[in-house]
């Protein structure tokens, strides 16, 4: 990271965070924490710049692994196209660190979704908008990779093909949104939702054809797709994630591709199955701030009551994470597990061994956090020791 992008006396000097109440593993503790050197230090640090929480909450630096809120800085409305992928990319990540998520795994869609390439270009301009700004210590909050593979999208191979081997993937998902099935179960809300979003408006012949062709491409390219992605993942050493998982064959299709991560499960069943299997199940923050699925799926709440949630993700709106996982504490009463589910849980998921707690010799990502009507506010934000929030 770029040190002129934070206050550079925190690294110099350290910096103790005093009469916080600090969110552990297990309980919520009042007193006072110590960061040297980019770490959380065991003790008191001489010398150390002072800062008073006054009582507000100190907890992990948030880690998100599935945004895809970064499309919308490059595409900011239909038809508009941002000309400058850097503006995009540091507004974006702007957007993530003050929501308080300190690691992202930048969830970007592969397939080009009938648009003659203009989804795949804008695809190509965000991953290396990223690793310029990565390259160029521009980046305020640390961004990795999660493909998400649309499989039944003819254009998914050749884009595989020319971006498997960022150093900085560190997810693959599986995403079939072929209509009929999964998410889209229902054609019809499928067709609500196209003419919504894209005003993407069928006739009922055209909308006849236009399932024809999308199950005549499931059909034909969805297995190939499969066993590549699969093959990918075992031999890069990339953990794999299901998406939209409906029913217990579909469970069953991703336990046989060895898939770890059951990433919003469209209900109950599939739920309890994928946990059954061993499989940790990751559903969307604005789910928990809504009361609900958009979509109409099984809500992450309902979820969390039987026992089935291990991780949040912010989806669409980056920050319904942190207010999510204080809405989880509100209804389970247990604020530190319902921290776990945006901090340690996921940073382990995604392989990150050295943050998501307050513990000493790990990476000093944290955030001051102030209840203001019930809703959490960000007031600090720690990167690796330095404040830059």
């Amino acid at each position: 990271m770029d040190d002129r992008l934070f206050h550079p006396a925190d690294a110099d000097v350290g910096i103790a965070l005093h009469n916080a109440r600090i969110v552990l593993d297990d309980r919520v503790v009042e007193g006072d924490l110590a960061v040297a050197d980019g770490l959380i230090a065991s003790g008191s640090v001489s010398g150390a710049g002072v800062v008073d929480f006054g009582g507000d909450y100190l907890i992990p630096g948030l880690v998100d692994l599935h945004t895809d809120n970064i499309e919308q800085h490059f595409q900011p409305r239909p038809g508009v196209r941002w000309p400058s992928p850097l503006a995009a990319v540091l507004a974006y990540d702007w957007q993530m660190l003050t929501s308080g998520i300190t690691t992202v795994l930048d969830s970007l869609s592969l397939g080009d979704y009938d648009t003659g390439g203009a989804r795949t270009a804008m695809l190509n301009a965000a991953i290396a908008g990223l690793d310029a700004a990565r390259s160029a210590g521009l980046l305020r909050a640390e961004h990795a990779f999660h493909f998400r593979c649309e499989l039944s999208d003819p254009g998914l191979l050749p884009i595989i093909d020319t971006h498997i081997g960022n150093p900085n993937l560190r997810l693959l998902s599986m995403m079939d949104h072929t209509p009929g099935q999964r998410q889209w179960h229902d054609v019809q809300l499928y067709r609500a939702f196209r003419r919504k979003k894209n005003n993407h408006v069928w006739t009922d012949e055209e909308f006849a054809l236009y399932l024809d062709e999308r199950r005549a491409h499931q059909e034909r390219l969805v297995p190939a797709a499969r066993q590549r992605i699969v093959s990918e993942a075992e031999r890069r050493g990339i953990r794999l994630a299901s998406h939209d998982d409906t029913s217990l064959a579909d469970v069953e299709q991703s336990q046989a591709d060895s898939i770890s991560i059951s990433e919003f499960p469209t209900t109950l069943v599939a739920a309890q199955h994928a946990r059954k299997l061993g499989q940790q199940v990751v559903m969307g923050s604005p789910n928990v701030v809504l009361g609900g699925s958009h979509s109409g799926n099984v809500g992450a709440l309902e979820l969390a009551d039987a026992g089935l949630l291990d991780v949040l993700t912010s989806d669409y709106v980056p920050a319904s994470l942190l207010h999510a996982s204080f809405v989880l504490a509100e209804r389970t009463g247990n604020l530190p597990a319902a921290v776990t589910t945006v901090t340690a849980t996921p940073a382990a998921m995604a392989g990150y061994h050295d943050r998501g707690r307050i513990a000493p010799g790990l990476r000093a990502d944290l955030l001051r956090v102030r209840l203001v009507d019930g809703v959490p506010v960000v007031m600090g934000i720690w990167v690796a020791g330095k404040r830059c929030a």
